[in-house]
């Protein structure tokens, strides 16, 4: 459902001649084994291929620049299993357009301290032969990743696995294309941006649509798909009335069923993998789209609500790094300020992403009093519990900030029968005082990306990639 390209991740080891043919063999042997155990580890997400022993500047260089032109490829893993002169990777690595990760390791987890020679010293010359490499990317301001400790270990191949999902994120993000429904909801500061900026430093194409344009593919979305879609549903989902009578209660579903067809079908023929709506934009439309929303989201498209692109391309690309697993568009709502119950009630008026869901969703059909239009469908629902990291993107005129902070997820403590609505709540970790009051002291928005699969590490390592501000709180 979440369509992304195949990737591969290329491994090469570095090394020297100095210690002969013999020892090169070695080195080899050893790096092939560690990148077969690491495949067949079932740890890694994405697979890595083994590239050789980097002994010269030439095949270095030469190296890198193929990792550049191979779409396939999502990045480069590097071991010093003996000492390698930096100067070597200079050329090759102010070459390298993808992420680096730097894996700090040794063969052996241990020292033979019985049979340990100079033979040994010169073949396992991790320890110093990373130090050399780390420095020369060091100076050269290389915005890689450093993974150190030993290669068999779970925390280490966790860590390898959890940067694969931000490096295929990164190559992503110059794919992920923003379908605007409208403009930006009127008189809105934070949902502004420059979209120019955001292509050259994000890879994000982000395009405009008159509603009317959406409306006349909507319109052609035949009654046997929606019927056909509705018996999907059906099966996914419980199909709760309430009070409303039967025909009024599917005919409200079943239009937001052709709202689900129509955009999907109009994003898919532009190649759009994110888009927005805005309830002040609605020509044409019967309701504003909230099931339709839902369902997409939850094929791993990403969503900003009031025109907001910069949320809906954030949403796409964390999507892909937790593989579409408990990530959702967010809103805070509202407070619980009582002491000892301090929370965030997160929401919206209809789009929560279901893919946060603790209970079976059920769609439910309310009146919805903003944006004049008809009773709309939704997925109601409660969110989960447990540790989560929420995520905004603001912008500046000296650049974009990438604001986090990791939280401590609840269930609401009662239901809320007068708001139908999706709803999740959480507490910052730090305490919502000190880190509310932060994240609005560098310009934090109301609209987030809230993830219970990634971890606050892989949104640093994001930001550096793409060398864009990270605020952790």
């Amino acid at each position: 459902m979440l369509k992304i390209n195949d990737y591969e991740f290329w491994f090469v080891t570095g090394s020297q001649f100095l210690y002969g043919d013999e020892q090169l063999k070695q080195v080899s042997k050893d790096a092939e084994d560690i990148v077969k155990s690491l495949n067949e580890s079932h740890q890694l997400p994405y697979p890595l291929v083994y590239k050789g022993v980097m002994t010269t500047a030439k095949g270095i260089t030469d190296f890198m620049k193929e990792v550049n032109y191979q779409n396939k490829v999502a990045g480069v893993i590097t071991w010093m299993h003996t000492f390698s002169p930096a100067k070597n990777w200079i050329r090759g690595t102010k070459l390298l357009q993808k992420p680096l990760l730097h894996l700090a390791t040794q063969y052996l987890n241990h020292i033979p301290y019985k049979t340990i020679d100079f033979d040994y010293m010169n073949l396992n010359q991790s320890a110093h032969g990373d130090r050399e490499y780390a420095y020369i990317n060091a100076r050269l301001g290389i915005n890689n990743k450093i993974v150190y400790g030993y290669w068999g270990d779970m925390d280490v191949q966790k860590e390898i696995a959890q940067w694969q999902d931000v490096a295929v994120a990164y190559n992503e993000s110059f794919n992920i294309k923003v379908c605007r429904f409208g403009d930006t909801m009127r008189n809105v500061a934070v949902t502004e941006g420059d979209k120019v900026e955001a292509q050259i430093k994000l890879g994000w194409t982000v395009d405009y649509y008159g509603i009317g344009d959406l409306v006349k593919l909507i319109d052609q979305i035949s009654d046997e798909a929606v019927e056909k879609e509705f018996v999907q549903l059906k099966n996914n989902f419980v199909l709760e009335k309430g009070n409303n009578n039967e025909e009024k209660y599917l005919h409200a579903v079943k239009v937001q069923l052709k709202q689900y067809l129509g955009i999907k079908k109009f994003l898919d023929a532009g190649g759009y993998s994110a888009f927005t709506t805005n309830f002040e934009d609605l020509w044409g439309m019967e309701q504003l789209p909230g099931l339709a929303v839902q369902l997409l989201m939850r094929e791993g498209y990403g969503f900003g609500a009031e025109g907001d692109w910069k949320t809906a391309a954030l949403g796409r690309l964390l999507k892909i790094m937790s593989h579409n697993q408990a990530t959702a568009f967010m809103e805070d709502y509202t407070l619980d300020l009582r002491h000892g119950h301090e929370a965030i009630l997160g929401s919206h008026m209809l789009e929560v992403d279901p893919t946060i869901a603790s209970d079976k969703p059920r769609v439910e059909v309310h009146p919805l009093d903003i944006g004049g239009k008809a009773d709309p469908a939704r997925l109601v629902f409660t969110g989960s519990e447990g540790d989560a990291v929420d995520v905004t993107l603001s912008d500046f005129r000296d650049g974009f900030k990438l604001i986090s902070y990791p939280v401590a997820a609840h269930k609401p403590e009662e239901e809320t029968p007068n708001l139908p609505v999706a709803k999740q709540l959480w507490t910052p970790k730090s305490g919502l005082k000190p880190a509310a009051t932060e994240w609005m002291q560098n310009g934090g928005g109301h609209h987030t990306v809230l993830s219970f699969s990634l971890k606050e590490q892989q949104i640093h390592d994001l930001a550096k990639m793409f060398e864009v501000k990270s605020v952790e709180i």
